[in-house]
């Protein structure tokens, strides 16, 4: 990791105009040491904790919720309501904000204002550890300014530093399968009554969900070309098909439940651009596709699932729910119509 000082890591932020994300990759430091540097300067040290972050975030009312990992970026415009705490997993359950939260990776956090042509910028912003990007909170003009002030003050930690230490990033664990269990894994597969079991069994069988997509095969998951992560996008738009799209990271999932409007492609990179929901996803990350299907009580569950190179997972998308207006049927004629591995090498 590259050495820079607090001062010399503001300067070089004030040069650049890019993404921090960016910055960071190219000096060779976490991102939040580009926050961490800023302490003092329009940056506050506050509590990462959700239990106590998310109630004061609610707070705020509507704000535009960030979560990304390295391939994927999601974009959501709501209000967190109904927050669910708990030691190793909470959530929020709304129909626009409604994510999953892992709180022992929410290490770092930060309320941030930033000066702009529009006026000050402010942002809650957590890190893991290894000062990756967990979530960010931006606020938007009709945000509550003083729950702002009340988190700001209520939040905020002793230390108020702007050195700033973290341990490092733990590498993408590979695929992991153990072909002498498949039969097992097969058996305990067709017995599942709810997707969350499939972690649980993994778990116990010591694989992980890329190593048992690659072992399993039919009728469970079924190999897509990269080409489908595309045309899963057009199709969706195309067939106004109602959706759950998962983004996440170690420390938090966010979802998008419903529909894309406005797909706009740009280099790389394939966008949703829709009022309240945006999408990032780079197209040229993608290495692998999974067309899977796991047994519950309501039926088949069927997802999309990408993974990139290193074998870290990208997105998941799942049929919307019938009762939340999806229609199980055509999502699984859509999937069903994207193109296999075998078909793209012919």
């Amino acid at each position: 990791m590259t050495d820079h000082s607090p001062a010399e890591l503001r300067r070089l932020q004030a040069e650049d105009e890019g993404r921090p994300f960016d910055l960071a990759h190219k000096l060779g430091v976490p991102e939040a040491a580009l926050v961490a540097a800023r302490v003092g300067h329009g940056v506050l040290r506050i509590d990462a904790v959700p239990g106590q972050l998310i109630p004061a975030v609610q707070a705020l009312g509507e704000v535009m919720a960030l979560t990304r990992n390295r391939s994927c970026v999601i974009e959501k415009i709501g209000t967190y309501n109904d927050f669910h705490d708990g030691e190793h997993a909470a959530m929020t359950v709304d129909e626009e904000i409604d994510m999953r939260m892992f709180p022992r990776h929410w290490v770092h956090g930060f309320a941030v204002e930033a000066e702009s042509a529009q006026g000050i910028r402010r942002s809650i912003q957590v890190f893991d550890a290894a000062g990756d990007a967990i979530h960010k909170v931006h606020l938007r003009p009709g945000s509550d300014l003083s729950a702002w002030q009340a988190l700001t003050r209520d939040l905020a930690l002793q230390d108020q530093s702007d050195h700033a230490t973290f341990e490092p990033r733990a590498p993408v664990e590979p695929p992991r399968a153990q072909p002498e269990r498949l039969d097992t894994l097969l058996r305990e597969w067709a017995a599942m009554t709810d997707t969350h079991q499939f972690n649980t069994l993994i778990r116990r069988l010591k694989m992980n969900r890329l190593g048992a997509y690659r072992i399993a095969g039919a009728p469970w998951v079924r190999p897509l070309a990269v080409e489908a992560v595309p045309a899963l996008l057009q199709r969706v738009h195309d067939d106004h098909c109602g959706v759950m799209m998962f983004v996440g990271n170690q420390g938090c999932i966010e979802i998008h439940s419903g529909h894309f409007q406005n797909l706009r492609p740009m280099g790389p990179w394939l966008n949703v651009m829709d009022p309240r929901f945006n999408l990032h996803l780079r197209g040229d990350h993608v290495a692998e596709v999974w067309a899977v299907e796991k047994p519950t009580r309501r039926g088949p569950a069927i997802s999309v699932e990408a993974f990139d190179a290193e074998g870290a997972l990208i997105f998941q998308c799942f049929g919307l729910r019938p009762e939340k207006g999806g229609d199980a049927a055509q999502w699984a004629g859509l999937v069903a119509g994207l193109p296999a591995m075998a078909e793209a090498a012919e």
